[in-house]
């Protein structure tokens, strides 16, 4: 059982380390140079973020979104490290020149509306958390993050990561992490790191899905399309559809993820592999929601939603113990019986995962 009367923010990246890895050990200097410098960087940042025993709401600023609108505020690295930056646009004012401010202020805005108006969920933190992002942080930084209290965008280096605001599932990735760390608050470790993974994906994907209006049927289902660069022989970070299959480039090399646990990676490395198996619960998302037709934020979203805020979720929660509280929500909410049951349950077993 998860306790939220503490917090530990998790510093949290879109594109994976092992990523990162294989680019650095490049023998051309302008792929290897910035994802070295963003390896650098990242550890940085990952050893500068607030380490505490108790991260409660008090730490959080007192000021509050209004009841259904978010509370936004958009900086200005300038190619620098320091965070936030120079305030450049905030609530409520009129798009500016800068494309990649613009398409930050509306990520934040589609996050907070698909939140509000699905779950009725107030911001974050669930209590009018104002949503803070940086953007042309650091140069040629080929990553986002949250660091536990804002986002943070990098501007790609060109050659093989564009702007990092131009994916709006990545927005909502990024930000999901921070509901996650004010709900169930997933170790960011092994099964229960790639749960908390794969909660960003879901919810990064339903975020798109609901800007676009679309249904399951005709969501892509990919995390990052339009964010590698031309010459990258790959359509995204990650697919739910087909985990494995969002890239195969001679730079990047083969997307690694599984679909199902006959495929399962066991490794120390990326925290114990949580981009890498997200792929299996991602799946089992995807093969609910696809089952089940229709606008995936609504049935197959609430059941995950349901889970992750309830309560019920061990922050070292294994996939068995998602299984299992899917299929109790699903009862919940639908009934023994129910298509979302028999959904969910068929779900899981595709995936090789056990519903205990």
């Amino acid at each position: 059982m998860t306790t939220n009367g503490g917090f530990e923010p998790v510093f949290c990246t879109v594109v994976p380390p092992h990523v990162l890895d294989r680019l650095a050990r490049n023998d051309d200097p302008a792929l290897s140079g910035p994802a070295q410098r963003t390896l650098m960087r990242d550890s940085e940042m990952r050893g500068r973020r607030r380490v505490t025993t108790e991260y409660s709401l008090a730490a959080v600023p007192q000021a509050k979104a209004p009841s259904d609108r978010p509370l936004r505020t958009l900086y200005d690295a300038g190619h620098k490290t320091d965070l936030p930056g120079t305030e450049v646009r905030a609530e409520g004012s009129d798009p500016g020149q800068d494309a990649t401010v613009n398409r930050a202020y509306a990520g934040l805005g589609a996050t907070f509306e698909l939140y509000m108006k699905a779950y009725a969920r107030h911001s974050i933190d669930g209590d009018g958390l104002p949503l803070d992002a940086t953007v042309h942080f650091d140069e040629d930084y080929n990553n986002a993050f949250w660091n536990g209290e804002q986002m943070v965008f990098g501007d790609g280096d060109g050659e093989i990561f564009l702007d990092f605001t131009i994916p709006i599932d990545v927005i909502g990735h990024e930000l999901t992490h921070g509901v996650t760390q004010y709900t169930a608050n997933l170790t960011y470790y092994g099964q229960p790191g790639a749960l908390n993974e794969s909660m960003s994906d879901v919810f990064g994907s339903l975020i798109k899905q609901y800007t676009l209006g679309q249904t399951a049927a005709e969501a892509d289902w990919l995390i990052g399309a339009g964010l590698l660069a031309p010459s990258v022989s790959g359509k995204a970070l990650r697919s739910m559809k087909e985990p494995g299959s969002a890239y195969d480039d001679d730079v990047l090399g083969k997307d690694p993820q599984p679909a199902t646990m006959d495929d399962f990676v066991r490794t120390s490395r990326d925290n114990g592999g949580v981009h890498i198996n997200s792929g299996i619960p991602n799946h089992a998302f995807f093969l609910v929601a696809t089952a089940l037709g229709g606008h995936a934020w609504e049935r197959a979203g609430q059941i995950w939603y349901d889970v992750l805020t309830g309560g019920e979720l061990p922050t070292k929660a294994l996939f068995t113990d998602f299984a299992g509280l899917t299929a109790k929500a699903a009862r919940r909410l639908y009934g023994d019986g129910s298509d979302e049951l028999q959904a969910v349950s068929k779900a899981w077993e595709q995936v090789g995962v056990r519903i205990l």
